[in-house]
């Protein structure tokens, strides 16, 4: 699970017995009285330990057995290496072997003993274990240090376990395939907001390229380098793509053009499905400190990162840019001690749902070294306290970085698990509910003029029911968009662009009712005489004439279209379904267009240049037989009467 390899906590079992021999009258076992050959064979395992020769060390070690196999040291420096390759089975089971034979000897490695049963996850064991370590009177200062220091970690994964009741969950990661991972590394996965393409980093020959793949009919294809200008004979590497895959941000290090070690650099989607040429990302976030492992937001406005740069709290910390309206890149700022520590952090994953951060540290509380986090932005916009993944998805080794699809569960990351095809390769695994973004979906379409037919670039706002803003942005220059959509809650749509009507829709996704993307494209009128549009966002309890408080975001952009427009006049008209008596609905109807009329007198639009009329039931748009029909039947238009 981790995007380098690190250096492991546990020291060779080899240095161990070099400095910390126990003598006792209980303990049988004496390392000067092993057989010569066998002491001699241990004698070049420990040479190639040193030199970082592990397989042939374990090789000889096995050999040395053959000669004496109560050469209780064999167990312990074979326990030491196992460790070091993470195959705690066996680590546990020589360290084990060991004790059982003389655990007088054995006793000093009770630290790196306790440390490979925390890497099964046993780790009530464990703490046993380095209790038992912590009893000897004749610990110097840094062993006691260390084994306090393990202590802490053991205690915290029992207590997340109380806590979190993680022993239902079940943490089975599944190798990506043939497809995607090969005998080099594959790692940091980036994913477009349909999981239909995805783009990582393979190292091969100590060069780091972009690949992509796709998912066609229910798997993906095999992965090739992504065409265009991006990938070079330099090193790019972590990467996020924009959900709809138009752009590219990722990390380049040493490039000539480069402000510092490590910079951000930007690509485009083109036409023919290539990348642009990047470039350095211009503006202020690049510094001669060291910039990496970007991940822009939903709506793109928001970049964040990991830098080193001056102003931090520790030694890596995560930032965050917002794009201003002149489309530059604001000044970042740190995510405040809610997110970073005296130490590092890094990898910032954020969900589409715009509201779930994840990200790795190793200055939070965890199982040792660094860990996964999940943060949750709360109502004012800050970031809520940070909560470890918890064990298997942690660990005590080192945790790189992982995504999230958009249904908020599916989980995607880089491991070098027992069947990896060599080195570290990608596998998705499903988290638990407790530490899952929100399930969201995506709107997507096109905006152009009704009579061209022409592509408008135009300003998309979507905004939670009730008032509270949830995203905006910009189409392309042909009028595409993409806006993600957390499920759970009630929508507000609109489109807006100078010169022309604006465009209203909801989404209902508080009961998760929509399961699929929602494609609509929409019809811009000119604002001019005889246009007209369907207020969808004005809302009504049944049979009643007051305007309800969800429908005042709506209103407000009629009182700033007739600001914006001095001349224009409208017609407000209320059309009902065809339930209840047609005298009935036609003057629900007419009170209703009232309602609305007033809320705009109330906002300083002159009554000169309101009118209403009420239509009852007497204009349906949709077959009044269902209910889906007499929603649409219900509504309030607008029409131009001049302008």
């Amino acid at each position: 699970m981790k995007i380098s390899y690190t250096s492991r906590i546990i020291i060779l079992s080899f240095l161990i017995i070099a400095g910390c021999r126990l003598t006792s009258m209980a303990q049988w076992y004496d390392p000067d009285k092993v057989n010569k050959k066998a002491g001699d064979v241990y004698a070049q395992a420990y040479e190639e330990a040193r030199e970082g020769k592990l397989t042939e060390a374990i090789t000889h070690l096995q050999e040395a057995l053959r000669y004496d196999a109560n050469f209780v040291d064999v167990y312990l420096s074979r326990a030491g290496i196992y460790a070091n390759l993470r195959n705690y089975p066996a680590s546990v089971a020589d360290f084990e072997k060991a004790m059982q034979m003389d655990s007088v000897y054995s006793k000093v490695y009770d630290l790196p003993y306790s440390i490979s049963l925390a890497g099964l996850g046993r780790f009530d064991k464990a703490l046993q274990i380095v209790n038992r370590f912590l009893e000897n009177p004749r610990l110097n200062e840094q062993s006691k240090k260390a084994g306090e220091y393990r202590k802490s970690t053991y205690e915290f994964a029992l207590q997340y376990e109380k806590d979190h009741n993680t022993k239902g969950y079940v943490f089975t990661p599944t190798n990506m395939g043939d497809s995607i991972n090969t005998r080099w590394l594959e790692y940091f996965p980036s994913l477009t907001i349909d999981g239909k393409k995805m783009i990582f980093t393979r190292r091969m020959n100590n060069d780091e390229d972009f690949y992509e793949t796709d998912f066609i009919n229910g798997h993906w294809v095999k992965a090739r380098p992504i065409p265009g200008k991006i990938n070079t004979n330099l090193n790019e590497g972590a990467q996020t793509i924009a959900q709809d895959g138009s752009i590219l941000i990722f990390t380049g290090c040493n490039y000539p053009e480069g402000k510092g070690s490590c910079d951000l650099y930007i690509a485009y989607q083109t036409k023919n499905g290539g990348w642009t040429e990047p470039e350095n990302l211009p503006g202020v976030i690049n510094t001669e400190f060291w910039e990496s492992s970007p991940s822009l937001s939903p709506d793109k406005k928001d970049l964040y990162f990991s830098s080193n740069r001056l102003g931090g709290l520790g030694g890596k910390d995560i930032w965050v840019s917002s794009k201003k309206e002149n489309g530059q890149w604001s000044e970042p700022k740190n995510l405040g001690p809610t997110i970073n520590t005296n130490a590092d952090e890094g990898c910032p994953f954020i969900h589409a749902d715009n509201q779930t951060l994840y990200f790795n540290s190793n200055g939070w509380p965890g199982y040792g070294n660094t860990d996964l986090f999940v943060s949750k932005k709360t109502n004012d916009n800050t970031w809520g306290t940070p909560l470890n993944l918890g064990y298997p998805i942690n660990t005590i080794d080192d945790e790189g970085s992982l995504i999230v699809a958009s249904d908020g569960k599916t989980s995607y990351y880089a491991s070098d698990g027992t069947d990896t095809r060599g080195g570290l390769d990608l596998y998705s695994f499903t988290l638990r509910d407790d530490i899952s973004a929100l399930k969201t979906l995506w709107v997507k379409g096109r905006v152009y003029d009704n009579k061209t037919k022409q592509g408008l670039p135009s300003s998309v706002e979507v905004s939670e029911l009730g008032g509270i803003n949830t995203s905006k942005l910009q189409t392309d220059e042909t009028g595409h968009f993409l806006v993600t959509l957390p499920a759970g809650k009630d929508y507000a749509f609109n489109v807006n662009r100078k010169g022309y009507l604006f465009y209203s829709d909801n989404f209902s996704l508080l009961k998760g009712n929509i399961d699929t993307a929602i494609v609509i494209d929409i019809p811009l009128q000119p604002l001019e005489a005889g246009a007209s549009i369907v207020l969808k966002n004005i809302f009504f309890d049944s049979k009643e004439t007051a305007l309800k408080p969800q429908s005042e975001m709506e209103l407000d952009r009629v009182v700033q279209l007739m600001k914006d427009n001095p001349a224009t006049k409208i017609e407000i008209s209320g059309h009902t379904d065809n339930v209840g008596k047609p005298a009935d609905n036609l003057l629900l109807s007419m009170n209703r267009s009232k309602s609305v009329v007033q809320y705009l007198t109330g906002r300083g639009i002159a009554a000169s240049r309101l009118s209403t009329k009420g239509f009852g039931e007497t204009k349906p748009i949709a077959d009044n037989d269902t209910e889906e029909g007499r929603a649409h039947n219900r509504r309030t238009e607008l029409k131009i009467i001049s302008n």
